[in-house]
């Protein structure tokens, strides 16, 4: 019987492992045992960006280290995320004010000199793809690695179909029990490994994921007197190659579908067949980008995000300022999370989006910050009630408005300055008293707001304009009197 060997699955659990027996012989009464091993089955995932490339591995009850490859600063990060599965959030750090998920509380330790994390009492849901995301000085870097998490063999159990056995005649079937996570089974008869031919029938399926340009190695082995000859099939179409191993190199998405190799004996005329071995190979995600419909964005208009990428995309995922997205009422997800849709635009929604694309062989995201737009609203005018004949006037406009407001100054409805937040008179005359408006314009939003505030003449000015109405009076009368005694 073949055996076509690439990778174990990453089962867990309770496993069973079967060895059939035909045709017995004498040596064969001999202990037959059969050992377990943990095996690293195939990640698809290797660590990118700050993460290291290792994948992680541990056992149940242990403790993880995720330490990045950034160097200790003493400039704080202004945020950092943690998220597992690209969908649940283990702690977010934004202007270093720490939020640990619920499931994670009392479980982690967060470095922040570094964004290093610490998880401790690890369980078989802790298995997942580990994503940290980390903004300094505005300059955003990614990493993400695999963590694999196995139980521990236990509960070893072999036992027979039949004990009464007859030397050339009959079968038995052996099976082995364990529980634990990734095992692989290696029968040995005495001290010997048990190694397939006509009485042995093991099954081995396996699949992975793989990278175009990625080099990739199939071994087949069988047992075989005299050593038997191979041919290799590729969804059931004859390869080239021969041998028992098969060599891809530098592969292409053409290489993917279901491997199997063939055994034959030309002493015996016998052939065996392999279980077919699925093989998936995918582009690498590469140049991501999140683009508007819009780069000016303004309060009640409806707006778009569109998250593209070249490469095989499998998921996308967004963030918001550090956290993942749940769309609110205003906001819609479609074509695959493909467009982020705003149906009314909130000022609230203003922030950093960040669109995360991703595959079983890589990923890659990009951020967009959107500002909102809006206003001018509370439109105020600073300065006295009240002038003073020859002194010096000043008011101020103010108006909530991004981008900021340009300003027209009107006087009685007359306009007399434009482009200035300030209106300044340096010698005040009596004509200058009365209304003031000062209007506000936003040219993004294309909206205008105003207000108005009257100046009037103060104490000192109506002193002033008595005195001078008497001065004229007696002036009046006087020159009427030297008139009358001339004549």
């Amino acid at each position: 019987m073949v055996l076509l060997d690439h990778y174990d699955n990453n089962s867990t659990h309770t496993h069973t492992k079967h060895l059939q027996l035909h045709n017995l012989v004498l040596p064969l009464e001999r202990q037959i045992t059969t050992a377990l091993f943990y095996s690293s089955p195939a990640g698809f995932t290797e660590g990118v960006g700050v993460l290291p490339d290792d994948r992680l591995n541990a056992a149940v009850g242990e403790t993880a280290m995720f330490t990045t490859t950034l160097s200790p600063t003493e400039k704080p990060f202004q945020s950092v995320n943690w998220n597992v599965n690209f969908s649940t959030t283990i702690l977010v750090m934004i202007n270093s004010e720490e939020t640990i998920g619920p499931e994670y509380e009392g479980r982690i330790t967060f470095f922040p000199s570094t964004a290093s994390l610490e998880l401790r009492s690890l369980t078989l849901g802790d298995t997942g793809e580990y994503t940290v995301n980390t903004i300094q000085d505005g300059k955003l870097q990614q990493g993400h690695t695999t963590l694999l998490i196995y139980e521990k063999v236990s509960n070893v159990l072999v036992t027979s179909s039949s004990t009464d056995l007859v030397e050339f005649s009959g079968s038995v079937s052996l099976s082995c029990f364990a529980s634990g996570s990734s095992l692989s089974f290696l029968w040995l008869n005495g001290s010997s490994e048990v190694t397939a031919s006509d009485r042995v029938q093991p099954r081995i399926v396996t699949q992975g994921y793989f990278a175009v340009g990625s080099d990739i190695s199939l071994t087949c082995s069988v047992g075989s007197r005299s050593p038997a000859q191979f041919q290799w099939f590729l969804n059931g179409g004859q390869l080239l190659d021969t041998g028992s191993e098969l060599r891809l190199m530098n592969v292409t998405m053409s290489h993917s579908g279901n491997f199997s190799c063939q055994a034959f004996n030309h002493k015996t005329l016998r052939s065996q067949t392999s279980q077919p071995s699925a093989i998936t190979v995918l582009e690498k995600i590469s140049g991501s980008s999140v683009k508007p419909s819009t780069n000016l964005t303004v309060e009640g208009t409806s707006v778009s995000l569109t998250c593209e990428a070249s490469g095989s995309v499998f998921t996308r995922n967004w963030m918001k300022d550090g956290s993942d997205l749940t769309p609110p009422d205003n906001m819609t997800l479609s074509d695959n999370n493909r467009v982020l849709t705003f149906d009314t635009v909130k000022r609230k929604d203003e922030g950093e989006y960040f669109c995360n694309i991703s595959n079983p062989v890589s990923s890659h995201g990009d951020t967009y910050i959107m500002t909102v737009n809006y206003g001018p609203e509370n439109v105020q005018i600073k300065g006295p009630d009240k002038i003073i004949m020859k002194g010096a006037l000043k008011l101020t406009c103010s108006a909530e408005s991004p981008p900021s407001a340009r300003f027209t100054w009107f006087f009685n409805g007359t306009e007399i300055l434009t482009n200035s937040a300030e209106y300044i008179k340096e010698e005040v005359e009596l004509s200058d008293s009365g209304n003031y408006t000062c209007q506000a314009w936003n040219n993004i939003t294309e909206r205008t707001s105003s207000s108005a505030k009257s100046s009037g003449c103060a104490a000192g000015c109506i002193a002033g304009i008595v005195i001078a109405c008497c001065v004229i009076v007696a002036a009046a009368v006087g020159g009427g009197y030297y008139i009358y005694k001339k004549r």
